[in-house]
Order: C-alpha cells, then sequence, then structure tokens
C-alpha cells in the first residue's frame, strides 16, 4: 500500500494549492452591470480579505439574490464558504458558476480543491484532470499534478500515479518531491525492486524520517517486519508528526501482533489527517476482533468513504456487519466485492455463511462448491507470496490471505 501522504515539500506545495483555491477571483471575472452591483461586489470583497468572512458571505448572498449569473461572484461565495469549512456549499457554488464560465480553469481547478478538502478524492482527481488537459497555465500545472497523484494515491490507482510522474522524473531526475512519490508509488504497485531504486538514487545518504520511512515501508512490503519496525521507530523518532508515518507504524506494529500499540499509532495518525485509509481500515479491523461492534463499523465507513471501491474495506465493513447479525446489510457488500474480485476465497466464505443465515441455501451451497474449486486450485499451483505484495490481515487473524489482483 502507498504512503498517501507526501513529504514535506509535496506538503508545502499541495498547502499552496489549497491556499490558491481561496484567491478571490472577483477582479479577474468581473462583470460590469453600471447598476450598483460592482460597488457591492467590492465591498464585500473587502470584507472578505480584511477577515469578515461572514460578512462576506452574507453581502455576496446579497448580490446573487438580483443577479443570480453572476460567476465571479458565485467563485468569491463559494471561496468564503471553503475557508469557513462547508465544503458541499463551496462545491455547490463553484459547480453553478462554471455552468456561467464554463472556459474559466480557475474556477475549475478551485473546484477541483474544494472537492480535496472535503476528501472527495475521486471529483478532485476528475477535475484535476479536467484542469491539466486544458493546457492552463495559472496555477502552476507542475503543482497541479503533484495533487492529482496524491488524489491517485490515496485512492490506491497507482498505475496512474506511475503513469503521470514518470516523465516529470525524466525531466527532473533530482527532484526529490517526485521521487518520492514515484517511488512510494511503485512500492504500492508492487515492484519494491523498481521503488527502491529510485528512492535510493537520491536518498543513499539521507538520515531523514523520510527516507528511513521510505525504507520501512519497502522492508514491509518484502515482509520484513522486524527490520522494517526499526526503520520505521527511527523515522518516529526524527519527526513523529511525519504524514503517515504514525499509519506505517501501526501497520508494522499490527504485522508484528502488537495490536494494543498499533491502535494508539493510528489513532495518533488520525488525530493529525482523518482522510488516511489504511488508518481507518486498520482501525475498524483491529477494533472489529476486539468485539467493539459500533467503533468499528465507524471507522470502516469512513475508509469506504474514502476509497468506495476498494475490496478489502467493503469485505472488513461485510465482516462486522455479519459478526454483528445484519447479515442482510453484508450481503450486497460481498456480492459486489466477488462481482470484481472471484478469486477472492475469504469473501466467498463469507458470503457462503451469510447465504445459509438468510435461509438461501441454494446459494450458500453454490458458494461452499466454488470455495472448494478455488481451494483446490490453489493447492494445484502451490501458491505463495506474491514477490512485493502487502496483503492485509484477515478480521480474525493476522495471517495474510490471499490477494486480488491489483489494478
Amino acid at each position: 500500500m502507498a504512503i498517501k501522504t507526501p513529504n514535506s515539500r509535496i506538503a508545502k506545495a499541495i498547502a499552496l494549492l489549497i491556499l490558491l483555491a481561496g484567491v478571490l477571483s472577483g477582479h479577474a471575472l468581473a462583470q460590469g452591470t453600471g447598476d450598483g452591483v460592482d460597488a457591492a461586489f467590492e465591498r464585500a470583497i473587502k470584507l472578505h480579505q480584511s477577515g469578515d468572512v461572514i460578512g462576506a458571505v452574507r453581502d455576496y448572498e446579497a448580490i446573487l439574490v438580483k443577479n443570480p449569473v453572476r460567476a465571479d461572484v458565485r467563485s468569491n461565495l463559494a471561496a468564503a464558504y471553503s475557508s469557513l469549512g462547508r465544503y458541499e456549499d463551496a462545491i455547490l457554488q463553484y459547480k453553478r458558476a462554471l455552468v456561467i464560465a464554463p472556459e474559466n480553469q480557475t474556477i475549475r481547478f478551485n473546484l477541483s480543491m474544494a472537492y480535496y478538502k472535503a476528501a472527495l478524492f475521486s471529483d478532485a482527481a476528475t477535475e484535476l484532470t479536467r484542469f491539466l488537459a486544458s493546457n492552463s497555465k495559472s496555477p502552476d500545472p507542475l503543482t497541479a499534478k503533484l495533487v492529482l497523484a496524491d488524489c491517485q494515491v490515496r485512492l490506491g490507482e497507482y498505475k496512474k500515479v506511475i503513469e503521470l510522474l514518470t516523465p516529470l522524473a525524466e525531466a527532473d531526475p533530482t527532484n526529490r518531491t517526485i521521487a518520492y512519490l514515484l517511488g512510494s508509488a511503485y512500492i504500492s504497485h508492487g515492484d519494491s525492486t523498481k521503488g527502491q531504486e529510485i528512492i535510493n538514487e537520491l536518498f543513499r545518504d539521507d538520515n531523514s524520517a523520510e527516507a528511513r520511512l521510505l525504507m520501512g515501508a519497502m522492508l514491509l512490503v518484502a515482509d520484513d517486519a522486524q527490520n522494517a519496525l526499526k526503520e520505521i521507530e527511527r523515522a518516529v523518532e526524527l519527526n513523529p508528526k511525519l504524514p503517515t508515518v504514525q499509519a506505517w507504524y501501526g501497520r508494522t506494529l499490527m504485522r508484528l501482533g502488537d495490536g494494543e500499540r498499533a491502535q494508539k499509532a493510528f489513532k495518533t495518525e488520525l488525530a493529525s489527517n482523518a482522510n488516511d485509509f489504511e488508518s481507518n481500515l486498520y482501525m475498524g479491523i483491529l477494533l472489529r476482533q476486539d468485539k467493539q461492534t459500533e467503533e468499528a463499523l465507524t471507522y470502516l465507513g469512513r475508509a469506504i468513504h474514502l476509497r468506495p471501491r476498494d475490496q478489502y474495506a467493503r469485505y472488513h465493513l461485510a465482516a462486522v456487519y455479519a459478526s454483528a447479525g445484519k447479515p442482510a446489510e453484508a450481503l450486497p457488500l460481498l456480492e459486489v466485492v466477488l462481482k470484481e474480485y472471484q478469486d477472492f476465497v475469504e469473501a466467498r466464505v463469507l458470503l457462503a455463511s451469510v447465504y445459509y443465515r438468510l435461509n438461501r441455501k441454494e446459494d450458500g451451497d453454490r458458494e461452499k462448491a466454488m470455495i472448494q474449486k478455488l481451494n483446490s486450485e490453489q493447492q494445484a499451483k502451490q501458491p505463495g507470496s506474491q514477490p512485493g505484495a502487502d496483503p492485509k490481515p484477515t478480521p480474525d487473524s493476522n495471517n495474510h490471505p490471499k490477494q486480488p489482483p491489483k489494478e
């Protein structure tokens, strides 16, 4: 799995884009009316710039009552909503502004950042892709690509990250920001050799927290949890607030069977990064093992919100529903997962159990037969762990289940 949040340089770039998402665009889009609206708009902008966001919102909204087709006012209202954390309202206003001014790429970019801040990473990626396809030069396309890569990593779309960043790395092989993201994407995609090659080139003599974290991630992916723990503990020592370092620390502890310390690490990560997919997922798994069903549902629900199509998040949520005596809620999750990953044996075992509990014996027998068939095929092939795989534990053990195919 990937390091979903970039190092400090990437984080600063993303922070810059988030700041740009709140930049007032009124002057750039001003549409003169000659009826006093422009003066009212200027007053609203001054309130906004002075920090009186509530007052600015009030004035922007008043203008739009009589002038609903002002894209500039809607864009600024969206920026104000965003600064107040009202991301859904901001998204709505940016979308309405784009209907009025569909070619305005600044609005499109700001819409993508509102999606990003609302943790709607799929929508953010869609808008950033459209923005980059427009060949717009404002803001910096390179920075937009880094944010797009971050969205793709959060969505588990590692192949897309590699395709996006490889040309950038070739053009600027000394850029550590790009190397960090690209190397971690290769690791997450299962090519730890390529990932290590990229990272070693620039981080060979680096004792930074970022370098130690990357080395620990590679070792964990290679199933060397003991040495991974040493590297990640060093990263925590160097910078305990490095994005995702606590999440990787928790994963390593979990792999070593220390669920109690793993939970503490995941909670530490989530305290500063509530949208960390791995931390939400693994907290849900650990809580389910501890029979804390309601809390497990909260974390797993958040994980699915972040990655709606992740097969493991859906499988583990279904497992929680099943253990809570809610087979009807578990059923659609499992059926969809198995439609996409037909050889996911653990999901089939759970689905068979769910069918039987719902008195669907024929369906349960069918699943049981499929499980026997898949197990026989696996035994015939004498399967082992795939090189570079980082399988997630089942909800009932810390063993490594068979990994569904990577995208």
